[in-house]
């Protein structure tokens, strides 16, 4: 089993930065790729980015230069850079992680961003 939480959301006007943060419980052996998606009021969750054990990285269109996914093994844990930030990246975002044996596919609870205008 697998726990993941997330920290670092808040609010911040637009044009500001935050970073997300999200520790794994599970060993760092055990986990291969984790990302961060997020979701709107009235909208479906959407991915953001993704990292793989091999730190191959995957951007949405619609975050590319503004937003930096890394990944800490020592800590078991994946941090979003959230720079520039817009009104439109309002959104609660989750965490999400899939291990190496049994491809099984774990969610944090989520973390709340707001942009102001």
């Amino acid at each position: 089993q697998v726990q993941l939480v997330e920290s670092g959301g808040g609010l911040v006007q637009a044009g500001g930065s935050l970073r997300l943060s999200c520790a794994s419980s599970g060993s760092r052996f055990s986990i291969n790729t984790m990302g961060w998606y997020r979701q709107a009021p009235g909208k479906q969750r959407e991915l953001v980015a993704q990292i793989t054990r091999g730190d191959s990285r995957n951007y949405a269109d619609s975050v590319k230069g503004r937003f930096t996914i890394s990944r800490l093994y020592s800590k078991n844990t994946v941090y979003l850079q959230m720079n520039s930030l817009k009104p439109e990246d309002t959104a609660t975002y989750y965490c999400n992680a899939d291990t190496l044996i049994g491809n099984e596919n774990y969610w944090g609870q989520g973390t709340q961003v707001t942009v102001s205008s």
